[in-house]
């Protein structure tokens, strides 16, 4: 399953100073990853495609806090789901991209879950 989401970087320029409302979509380890509205807007539209890879939006199945953005030692961006989550769907792997550009982050996810079969995809 693959999401794909894009969001504007000055949506988030006046509110990164402002925790309370970066806490509105990020937990407080992801908060102390964000050192700018691009990382912020990046983490964002990750959240939003990686709901989509889900082939379901952000709301009470898999709310913003359902997903957790990390970074490697070397800056590489990925992503845990909640337990909730990964039980649900049977993931089995997962994959993220996030990249800035021209004033827009746009983040790329990618999942893999033994649900094949129950999945609503047309032959």
């Amino acid at each position: 399953m693959i999401g794909i989401d894009i969001t504007p970087i000055n949506r988030f320029e006046k509110h990164i100073k402002n925790k309370n409302y970066l806490k509105k979509y990020l937990c407080n380890d992801e908060i102390k990853l964000v050192n700018s509205a691009q990382s912020a807007a990046g983490f964002f539209a990750s959240k939003e495609a990686i709901s989509k890879a889900l082939m379901q939006g952000i709301g009470k199945e898999c709310s913003f806090f359902d997903i957790k953005i990390h970074k490697t030692d070397k800056n590489a961006p990925y992503f845990t789901l909640s337990k909730k989550i990964v039980d649900r769907y049977k993931i089995t792997n997962t994959s993220l991209s996030i990249s800035h550009d021209g004033g827009f982050a746009i983040a790329v996810a990618f999942i893999e879950s033994d649900l094949k079969d129950q999945l609503p995809i047309s032959h």
